[in-house]
């Protein structure tokens, strides 16, 4: 990696790490206090309306923020179509969302959601008038930007919830939630990130040549979105709003790091690697040292939250959580290779194959909803075991076509990943033990958290000496280089 593109890289990486896990934290915090106050069965009425909020959103991006970004020569006019299609678009869907919550609320047999169906919704139409801004962030790398728009949106957002939930909205404070973070969102990034102002201009050419790469993004994005959603929709048709409750709890708390990790990885590889697409070597070492530094972080991560997830629900959220423990543990060990999955698949994105990225997820997705109906009459811990089933079929699939495209096999990549995930699970098994010797939750985690860094620490300098001092001096020498300008 040349050092221009290094240093491009590892400051992007820095402003977009503060912005995820910093917000992250506040949101997680944000969590545990609304977990405390408000019923499992008021998360499982929101979880059970993410799916139509998730599968608008993806009409309503259509692929077009990765198409703008990968784009060469994007000009005011490719901006300004997509802005005025989005919102148009966001309109539709509100309606049709307005005008279909009575049937929602029939389907899931909860006259309650009609009403919050079309408060809820109303973050579409929000949301979209600032999407284009926030692709303009990424392509111009404002992360600074974008960090601090995230961070003050999650606070504000945060405070009103929780303000409410403690004067009795229920599940209000979480509605109310959703709408001020995007308001803000939508605020924030006129005052703070990007001052362009679309003109009144719509060119059916422009639309014709961005869709022709974010339709294959959309078809993906969907399939996608099919497959997360149906667990909400099939726990909750086939459960009861109580248990899909400690579901959502356990899948949020095991996906919000490695969401955050996965995210920052694909907001500063993809406009980044975007630069370089026609170099496959450079491309092809690249996304190895990626593959190496995010492993160093999310294994022990994801295995030391599935080792102390007892303490976790129980400290942070009370023993009335006590359901989302075995689910939390399955899950956060299910996480683990997602981001080699996201790695892979941004390769197919940079090269602009989004036909490629299409046809596998046609492939994994019908892998998946056929394990998620053949474990859905053994309950939901199986559901779990499922989903962990699926992530590694799918991490071992997307390899198959970045090999292709830039020499980058599942061989190669094992080599980059296999020692931390092996020092990871040498620490998990420590951690496990302290939670068996120790009988208070509270113990466990002020002596298992700083034990496993110890352990893993300790094995990292042993065996992996050199990659750990390479990544440490690399971010050093990033933020000694931004204080000094």
């Amino acid at each position: 990696m040349s050092q221009s593109l290094r240093d491009k890289t590892v400051k992007g990486l820095a402003w977009s790490s503060i912005e995820r896990f910093s917000t992250m934290f506040i949101q997680l915090a944000v969590n545990i206090v609304l977990a405390r106050i408000l019923m499992p069965e008021d998360f499982g009425m929101v979880a059970m309306l993410a799916v139509f909020i998730q599968f608008s959103q993806a009409f309503i991006d259509s692929g077009f923020s990765n198409a703008l970004i990968q784009r060469k020569n994007r000009t005011n006019v490719d901006y300004c179509t997509v802005f005025y299609f989005t919102v148009a678009i966001s309109v539709l869907l509100y309606t049709l969302l307005f005008f279909g919550a009575p049937y929602i609320s029939e389907f899931y047999g909860m006259p309650r959601l009609t009403e919050i169906t079309r408060i809820l919704g109303l973050g579409l139409i929000i949301g979209s008038l600032s999407a284009v801004h926030k692709t303009r962030l990424s392509i111009e790398l404002k992360f600074k930007a974008q960090a601090e728009i995230s961070l003050l949106s999650a606070i504000i957002s945060g405070a009103v919830s929780i303000t409410l939930a403690y004067n009795g909205f229920g599940v209000w404070a979480l509605v109310v939630q959703s709408l001020v973070s995007l308001g803000m969102q939508t605020v924030l990034v006129y005052i703070l990130g990007s001052r362009w102002v679309p003109g009144l201009i719509f060119s059916i050419r422009s639309f014709k040549e961005l869709f022709g790469y974010s339709s294959k993004l959309l078809a993906s994005s969907l399939l996608h979105l099919l497959y997360r959603n149906l667990y909400p929709i099939v726990i909750g048709k086939r459960y009861s709003a109580d248990e899909l409750g400690y579901y959502n709890r356990a899948d949020m708390l095991s996906s919000m790091s490695i969401t955050s990790i996965t995210l920052v990885l694909s907001k500063v590889a993809f406009p980044i690697f975007s630069s370089i697409q026609d170099d496959d070597e450079k491309l092809r070492k690249a996304y190895s040292k990626y593959i190496s530094y995010a492993s160093l972080v999310v294994f022990p991560a994801m295995l030391g939250v599935s080792a102390l997830a007892e303490p976790l629900i129980v400290v942070a959220m009370t023993d009335k959580w006590m359901m989302s423990v075995p689910m939390l543990q399955i899950l956060a060990a299910s996480c683990m290779f997602d981001h080699i999955t996201s790695i892979n698949l941004n390769v197919l994105y940079v090269k602009g194959r989004s036909d490629l990225a299409l046809r596998l997820e046609i492939i994994k997705k019908s892998i998946a909803i056929t394990i998620l109906f053949a474990m859905m009459p053994f309950g939901i811990i199986a559901i779990c075991w499922g989903q962990f089933i699926y992530n590694i079929i799918a991490t071992i699939l997307n390899t198959r076509y970045t090999n292709t495209l830039i020499g980058l096999s599942f061989k190669t990549q094992m080599k980059d990943f296999m020692p931390y995930f092996g020092c990871s699970v040498v620490m998990a098994a420590v951690v496990w033990f302290v939670t068996l010797v120790i009988p208070s939750y509270g113990l466990q985690l002020i002596v298992g958290i700083p034990t496993g860094a110890l352990v893993y620490i300790l094995l990292i300098f042993l065996f992996l000496r050199s990659s750990f001092h390479e990544f440490v001096e690399m971010i050093q020498n990033n933020f000694l280089h931004r204080n000094k300008g």
